[in-house]
């Protein structure tokens, strides 16, 4: 129980950075959890593909160790995905894998 699921749907640029970036790096930083994973879900793909903060946020949090990841569909549906993959950032299908992590009681947080 010591990985953490952080799923940002808001795709409001301050509550990445005030919040999810803060938090995520902070935690991480600080060995909160062993893992943290980020994932950019919704309508955040268009955001983190056209945000300069954003984009800086998301290479400081990979440096540090945090993963991020996002939905292929809603990368697709923005037409965002190779610039998302070109972040660094995987881009795959989440539906399955999210499903087994609720029916597991891993930890999420949902912003």
């Amino acid at each position: 129980m010591d990985d953490l699921y952080i799923v940002w749907t808001n795709s409001d640029e301050i509550v990445f950075d005030k919040m999810v970036a803060m938090y995520a790096r902070t935690a991480k930083i600080e060995n909160h959890w062993k893992e943290i994973t980020i994932i950019i879900w919704g309508s955040t793909p268009r955001l983190t593909a056209e945000s300069e903060i954003v984009g800086q946020r998301i290479r400081e949090l990979l440096q540090v160790g945090v993963k991020v990841s996002a939905c292929k569909s809603c990368c697709d549906s923005f037409g965002v995905t190779e610039k998302i993959i070109n972040m660094g950032v995987e881009v795959r299908y989440w539906v399955e894998d999210f499903t087994k992590l609720v029916k597991e009681d891993k930890k999420i947080l949902t912003i």
